[in-house]
């Protein structure tokens, strides 16, 4: 029987080699997170010609939330079932339809329908992405898959954030340019997900992976349990600079150029992203102890220079921060590539998305909603304080597990 596993030679003599295909899956995994992150620097933007609050900035950015963990739960499993690129291919064919309506974007409806499709593309393409790489891992070097899969998610963070900051700063038309740039790359990466080896069978159940459901194998529950204070902690921090890290920059250190608003975020993801390649051969306990102290860190310190008005002292503790972010992807997502079994990865790592995406956006609406009353200094502070108490937290769950396994 034929399965897209093992197309017809004549189809396979057209496909890319495994080493290119995995170069190329982690290209695209980067340019849905870059993509992911575009928007970022342009809602002061949108805020500006359109004259609306924090609080539909917050929803702007909760529909997108909404999507992609709608997404998460649905469409999780369903590479396990009918194969990588078909769920590749229609999720870069969704991102595509929802970079035309940014493109064409004129009120805040609009904005509003490209970012809820843009977070259900997104999300079918990171857990397809996730699981191909690790499909593709290497032989000779069995730890890469993990080593990307926490590495690329945050270097598309930090590549988007900041590549808009300068297009609005610098370019000609910044609310249309990036979206045209960001297009293109959709286009070559379908004509690039064409030519991919598939590299999971066809097998029974994909109707019935598409009942919203999360679900980890007994003997994996344990070691995820362990990793949610970590990947908490972690992506509630990045939440907070995605969504209002710009507007507290202009808000509150009265920094108005959009370079910086994007810079902003790339302290805190290209950091972490830098974190990530060189941490790549410490060991994972290790990487975890670091990850929860240093987000701790990091917190209290930026929360001191919000506090003294001190924008020098803020972008320490952003970079701190971004470290402890850089090591907890790491350890984290590498740790699930490790455990899991070829027919697990799809749904395994869409549970840790959606875990890593609920600590993204739900602290970050209520943080939205409080700006627009308590306004962006204190909410700013409270935000802070409440993550140095979970990167604590995520220390002692360490501990806990510790203890646990000796």
């Amino acid at each position: 029987m034929t399965t897209l596993a093992d197309p017809p030679p004549s189809v396979r003599n057209r496909r890319l080699s495994r080493p290119v295909a995995f170069a190329a899956i982690a290209a695209i995994f980067v340019t849905f997170s870059a993509a992911s992150a575009a928007p970022s620097p342009l809602y002061v933007v949108y805020q500006h010609l359109w004259s609306f609050s924090a609080t539909t900035l917050t929803a702007v950015f909760a529909v997108y939330v909404v999507g992609l963990i709608g997404s998460l739960l649905v469409l999780g499993a369903l590479s396990d079932h009918i194969g990588r690129r078909p769920v590749l291919a229609a999720a870069i064919a969704v991102e595509a339809v929802s970079l035309v309506l940014f493109l064409t974007a004129g009120d805040v409806g609009v904005l509003l329908a490209a970012r809820l499709i843009q977070g259900i593309a997104t999300g079918a393409a990171m857990t397809t992405l996730g699981a191909a790489l690790v499909d593709l891992n290497p032989p000779h070097a069995p730890g890469r898959a993990g080593l990307i899969n926490g590495l690329a998610p945050v270097a598309g963070l930090a590549v988007g954030a900041l590549g808009t900051g300068v297009l609005v700063q610098y370019a000609p038309s910044p609310t249309h340019f990036i979206w045209a740039l960001l297009l293109a790359g959709m286009v070559l990466a379908g004509i690039v997900v064409a030519r991919i080896p598939e590299t999971s069978a066809r097998r029974p159940g994909a109707a019935a992976s598409l009942a919203p459901r999360l679900g980890v194998p007994p003997r994996l529950r344990g070691d995820l349990l362990a990793l949610v204070p970590i990947i908490v902690a972690s992506w509630a921090i990045g939440g907070l600079y995605l969504s209002l890290g710009p507007s507290v920059a202009a808000g509150v250190f009265g920094i108005g150029s959009h370079l910086v608003g994007g810079l902003v975020v790339t302290l805190l993801c290209g950091t972490g992203a830098l974190t990530s390649f060189l941490l790549r051969n410490v060991p994972t306990k290790r990487v975890l102890l670091l990850a929860g102290s240093l987000l701790t860190v990091g917190a209290a310190v930026s929360v001191t220079g919000l506090e003294l008005s001190s924008a020098l002292l803020a972008a320490v503790g952003t970079v701190i921060s971004g470290v402890g972010f850089g090591a907890s992807s790491l350890a984290s997502f590498g740790t699930l590539a490790v455990l899991a079994a070829p027919h697990e990865r799809g749904e395994l790592f869409a549970v840790a998305l959606v875990i890593a995406y609920v600590a993204f956006s739900v602290p970050a609406v209520i943080a939205g909603f409080a700006a627009t009353s308590a306004g962006l200094h204190d909410t700013a502070l409270v935000y802070g304080l409440v993550v140095a108490v979970l990167g604590a937290a995520a220390l002692v769950a360490q501990q806990m597990r510790k203890c646990v396994t000796a």
